[in-house]
């Protein structure tokens, strides 16, 4: 029998999540990014789970702050973005783009997804059809551009797009009704948009997580992999506009939203 990865999810801050991941089979339990150490240790201790790894996607400080508390706590191997080993305390283990490491039984696999940031990096789990994205995507949105520019995140999203159709994606942060509202007025006419905005207001109405998303759905919805759309390139009066002049106009909006 194949191992199987858990993953343990759980709110913290005003509105991250925080995730575990564990492998039974050997006893290793990694954090995703370090957004809240007295969070990330009530769910330790929810599970019985002791730390071993941290898995860093980015340097801000609601996904790295928390990194030498832990590690002094735990002697937990830090793997992180090769790119960004300089922002990011205690890496151990830099990783490049399109690198492969074990966590435990498993398979993962670092990409360079420049965009929020300069560094930040996405973990894919191809067995297990997950990936860990940080704020590269969210559920109908991608991160803001902090250090990178729209072609370097058209790109990044690109490569997420390649991946397989059901793969779920765990984004770092609640921000999914805030971003269909943003959605519709850049998209009005897509029926499954319009369809999901409804479900997202009934989830978050009884505070149900919209995280993870599958990456159909996003392809489907998210007007931020959709710029060769045709009804929102009309919508914008950008028909002759390039994919990555298409997704910056949509980033901008979104940033005066």
């Amino acid at each position: 029998m194949n191992a199987q990865l858990e993953v343990h999810m759980f709110p913290c801050l005003s509105d991250n999540y925080g995730f575990l991941i564990h492998d039974s089979e050997e006893n290793l339990t990694a954090s995703i990014d370090t957004p809240d150490v007295s969070a990330i240790e009530d769910a330790l201790n929810q599970k019985g789970w002791e730390l071993t790894h941290i898995i860093n996607t980015h340097h801000h400080y609601d996904h790295a702050g928390g990194n030498l508390e832990l590690k002094k706590k735990t002697n937990c191997i830090i793997i992180g973005p090769a790119e960004d080993i300089e922002r990011i305390p205690g890496i151990d283990l830099p990783i490049e783009h399109g690198q492969e490491f074990k966590f435990g039984s498993f398979e993962v696999k670092g990409f360079h997804t420049p965009g929020h940031t300069t560094g930040h990096m996405v973990y894919h789990f191809e067995s297990e059809k997950i990936a860990f994205v940080g704020d590269t995507i969210f559920v109908m949105g991608c991160g803001r551009l902090f250090e990178g520019t729209p072609q370097q995140m058209i790109e990044s999203l690109d490569l997420i797009m390649s991946w397989p159709d059901e793969t779920l994606l765990y984004c770092a942060h609640e921000y999914t009704q805030a971003n269909a509202e943003f959605a519709i007025t850049v998209d009005g006419m897509n029926q499954d948009l319009i369809q999901r905005k409804s479900e997202v207001d009934d989830l978050r109405r009884e505070l149900i997580p919209t995280v993870p998303t599958q990456l159909h759905l996003e392809k489907k919805t998210n007007p931020f992999l959709r710029s060769d759309d045709q009804e929102i390139r009309m919508g914008l009066g950008m028909m002759e506009s390039t994919r990555t002049e298409v997704f910056a106009e949509i980033r901008n909006r979104k940033d005066q939203f």
